[in-house]
């Protein structure tokens, strides 16, 4: 099987992306061709499979050290698995295809805890990062060999680990003559700038700090369970910005760090978005404006951000958002009202869905980890050198 796969011209893989936000399952059946930048990638389907509200809440506690432990976190290593498992088989079905026609398949995995900067005072605690969803139990419940864990291999370069899709924006998105920058707005945002490929100057990728992940919390305890988020920014364009709570939250001593740098639900989670959300409530704030304020607090941490370290040093037309965050209207406004010099666009204007977009992405890393090609960007995560993501599990 392993002699067969490294002896095709062109692959079919499914690329698996569960994220930051825990809204779901996202898998992409991408046809690829090609190694390096001579990469065609054609999307044969898509599905984004939502987790169960039982099975969410349950990820994010195991995101939290107060509501964790080891227990559950061995058994949630198999059950999303399983998950992941039928989101794939499920996904072929949908698209009409036997699972005979898939090549490859290629997860990211669910983080659980992410540590980019090791602890000075404990020498347990190095930079490291865990994402389960065991790819064994994805192969032998699929019959096809899985790629993945791809974190780990840059962290062992000297890297954060993150962010990966630098790899994918750059073989996507690079355009002759206009500056860009690719804006995934998941759980976490992340930035990918690319000049133009007639410009001097190299790629800059980091994340950019929470995207959906504090508004979404906030939107689920206002709402008493009954809503998972603000479904096209219509709560938040009901209210107005608190500017006292806003500054208290930018002044949070990641934003102040250059990159490379990664943040997640450690830093960004349940934990924080609750706590602040409480303070906002003890001072009186209006529903509407504690949304609209979360919201606010997405668009000024990505402006500033380029505003800080990749407007100063490329040129920059355009602005691409994918992810869940791409449908927020309110927050594209607000954005478009920060960077009044670059046009906003979703990644669906460019042909590529703007909800496939990191599941294609990883099927191109474990294309690339086929291919023997290293796929990851070390300008973007810091590591010492390019290197190979990936871990292979076979069925």
């Amino acid at each position: 099987m392993l002699r067969t796969l490294l002896n095709k011209t062109s692959l079919t893989i499914a690329g698996l992306m569960s994220g930051t936000s825990l809204d779901g399952i996202d898998v992409a059946i991408v046809h690829i061709a090609g190694r390096g930048a001579e990469t065609n990638i054609k999307l044969l389907h898509f599905e984004s499979l939502p987790f169960d509200e039982e099975m969410r809440e349950k990820l994010k506690r195991l995101c939290t050290i107060e509501h964790s432990d080891v227990a559950q976190v061995c058994g949630m290593n198999f059950a999303i698995a399983e998950r992941f498992a039928d989101a794939i088989l499920q996904t072929a079905q949908a698209a009409n295809m036997d699972m005979d026609d898939i090549d490859l398949i290629s997860t990211h995995g669910q983080t659980i805890w992410h540590i980019p900067v090791a602890d000075e005072d404990d020498r347990f605690l190095p930079k490291s990062t865990l994402q389960i969803g065991d790819l064994s139990v994805i192969a032998k419940r699929t019959g096809k060999p899985v790629v993945g864990d791809f974190r780990t291999a840059d962290m062992a370069v000297g890297g954060q680990g993150a962010p990966l899709v630098p790899y994918g924006d750059d073989l996507m998105f690079r355009d002759a003559e206009k500056g860009r920058i690719l804006q995934n707005i998941g759980g976490i945002g992340n930035c990918t700038a690319l000049p133009s490929v007639k410009a001097d100057g190299g790629m800059i990728a980091f994340d950019t700090g929470p995207g959906n992940m504090v508004m979404d919390q906030v939107v689920y305890e206002l709402s008493a369970g009954e809503l998972s988020y603000d479904a096209n920014g219509d709560w938040a364009a009901q209210g107005k910005v608190h500017n006292e709570l806003l500054a208290d939250m930018l002044a949070h001593p990641y934003f102040q760090e250059p990159p490379p740098k990664t943040t997640g639900r450690e830093m960004f989670g349940k934990a924080y978005a609750s706590a602040w959300l409480a303070t906002a409530l003890s001072q009186g704030v209006s529903h509407a404006d504690i949304v609209a304020t979360a919201t606010a607090f997405t668009a000024h941490t990505i402006a500033r951000g380029y505003q800080e370290y990749i407007l100063p040093h490329s040129d920059i037309a355009e602005v691409i958002v994918s992810g869940g965050g791409a449908h927020n209207r309110t927050l594209l406004r607000m954005l478009g009202e920060l960077l009044p010099a670059q046009t906003i666009l979703m990644s669906d204007e460019l042909g590529i869905s703007c909800d496939a977009k990191e599941a294609i992405l990883f099927a191109l890393l474990g294309n690339a980890f086929i291919q023997g090609e290293p796929n990851n960007v070390p300008a973007a995560t810091g590591a010492e050198r390019p290197t190979i993501l990936g871990k292979l599990a076979l069925p």
